[in-house]
């Protein structure tokens, strides 16, 4: 028999969404975004230019995360991000993915919203929105 060709999210957690333990929140888990993390922060390793200040900016993010101050780090995982040459993190996902992870946020709006329906209705898109003729509009 053949593997299912559509697999629940749950046999592919690298990529998914799910309802968090107290069901007050989302968690979204996309291992790429880590994985392309790492191997662009370790392939400036060759150049040891780059390499000396990935680490000088390592260090000084360590020395900030024993002690953090307000903003510091978020300036100092940018330096990091810069010296390593590090793209945004993002990836593209395909039409089969999407509607793979919007079925499994639908499911947790759904939970997320039971004690304030009102708030999870979606709105109309506009390309649903019946078409207005300019006739017998108030002027």
């Amino acid at each position: 028999m053949p593997a299912d060709p559509n697999p629940p999210a749950a046999a592919q957690p690298q990529l998914s969404v799910r309802l968090g333990v107290t069901w007050l929140d989302v968690v979204l888990r996309v291992d790429r975004i880590r994985h392309d993390t790492l191997v662009s922060l370790v392939s400036t390793w060759s150049d040891p230019d780059a390499r000396d200040d990935v680490i000088a900016q390592l260090d000084a993010l360590a020395e900030a995360v024993a002690s953090p101050r307000e903003g510091e780090l978020d300036a100092l995982v940018e330096h990091v991000e810069d010296a390593a040459g590090m793209d945004d993190a993002e990836i593209r996902i395909d039409l089969h993915d999407a509607l793979r992870l919007r079925a499994g946020l639908d499911a947790a709006v759904e939970r997320l919203a039971r004690f304030n329906p009102a708030a999870a209705v979606r709105p109309v898109p506009l390309w649903k929105m019946p078409a207005r003729s300019g006739r017998g509009a108030a002027a």
